[in-house]
């Protein structure tokens, strides 16, 4: 689904104006501002309830104005070769002075990445200034998928959205730093570290990261959780959880992330699946089976880790 003319044409103005926007790309929702704008910025984390410590990633349409934020490297030439436009952040030293510090909490390094979604790529594109957007949802929450769990997330809020269809890809991007020795991955994502590693001929280092300090979003403990309690590795349900089952061999569950066992499948799958269970009149919390830590489903381990944090 494509966002109609008078849209993109208002979200610009809005966004030219100091006032957010949110819109789609490929990996989940985002809630957007002029990266130049400092109240703007400080908008972003007022209206999701953020901590400011928690840095942004920067939004742009083209690699050419990608370079103009930060700068490039060896291994970031051949990632974006490889990757852009797709579902790749990749922290970096600053270049543009102009960006507000808020957008990288004070460091001097900043998240830059150009997603393929046509409508992203259209409103990045005419809106002119690059755009700093964290997912588009109350902090912690579950992340947005499609426009509706954007409008739930923030029905008292004064927040546009373009509407986009459901993300493809249903998870955030993989964050990797290049700002040292070694590439590190500090948020697994569809683009797996063996890629990485397979791009650049040489390893990855994965990090958790300092949550209480972030390079990068992604990196606090508790993170995309639903309202409900979340059970991890569990093979049926306790009580009256819903059960979230993957692959085959669970009749009795209420959803099946990829009855398959497809974790592309799986990844588009588990925010959504998840906001549909985060229902209280139901149940008393979410039972979640296991899913092989391999590939994309470092990732989706990672997402539900966070979820379940301090949460059972």
């Amino acid at each position: 689904m494509l966002a109609a003319d008078d849209d993109i044409e208002k979200a610009c103005s809005l966004i030219k104006s100091g006032e957010l926007v949110a819109f789609p790309t490929e990996t989940v929702y985002g809630l957007g501002a002029n990266a130049y704008d400092d109240k703007a910025v400080a908008s972003i984390f007022e209206t999701k309830g953020r901590p400011q410590f928690n840095p942004l990633i920067v939004h742009t349409f083209s690699v050419e104005e990608a370079k103009k934020v930060v700068a490039f490297n060896d291994r970031a030439d051949r990632l974006v070769q490889k990757f852009w436009a797709g579902p790749l952040t990749l922290i970096l030293p600053r270049k543009d002075k102009k960006i507000s510090y808020l957008v990288s909490a004070g460091l001097d390094t900043l998240g830059i990445r150009m997603p393929s979604h046509p409508v992203a790529k259209r409103f990045l594109r005419e809106v002119g200034v690059p755009v700093a957007a964290p997912s588009a949802n109350i902090s912690g929450t579950i992340s947005p998928t499609t426009a509706a769990h954007v409008k739930e997330s923030f029905k008292n809020k004064p927040v546009f959205v373009i509407e986009g269809g459901k993300s493809e890809v249903g998870l955030e991007s993989t964050i990797i730093e290049l700002t040292g020795d070694k590439p590190v991955l500090l948020r697994a994502g569809f683009i797996t570290p063996e890629q990485i590693s397979a791009c650049l001929d040489e390893e990855v280092v994965i990090s958790d990261g300092n949550p209480n300090k972030p390079h990068s979003p992604g990196q606090l403990l508790s993170h995309y959780a639903p309202s409900l309690p979340v059970r991890i590795n569990a093979t049926s349900r306790m009580g009256k959880e819903a059960f979230l089952a993957f692959g085959k061999g669970f009749p009795d569950a209420d959803m099946n992330l990829s009855e398959n066992g497809d974790l592309r499948e799986a990844a588009a799958n588990l925010f959504a699946f998840l906001h549909l269970l985060d229902d209280k009149t139901k149940y008393d919390g979410i039972a979640i089976a296991p899913i092989e830590n391999k590939g994309i489903g470092l990732a989706i381990n990672d997402r539900i880790k966070r979820a379940s944090y301090n949460r059972f």
